[in-house]
């Protein structure tokens, strides 16, 4: 399993290989399933703020980002 660092680097790197903002406070939350397995981190920025927020959705087991969005404003 990857630990909160590195899904928080893996996001960062995500948002800037989609050319977003990654602004601080980050937010890292470890989803765990009912029934066994890894779970999922999800990561969101600008933790709080009403702007510049991506989310991201990270399997816990692999590193690979199931899901991103992102809102400018």
């Amino acid at each position: 399993m990857i630990e909160e660092a590195a899904a928080i680097e893996i996001a960062r790197a995500a948002a800037k290989e989609e050319g977003w903002a990654f602004v601080e406070p980050v937010v890292a939350t470890l989803r765990r399933p009912w029934l066994g397995g890894e779970g999922r981190w999800e990561i969101r920025t600008h933790a709080g703020g009403l702007g510049a927020i991506a989310r991201f959705v990270i399997d816990a087991a692999d590193g690979r980002v199931i899901e991103k969005g992102y809102i400018p404003r």
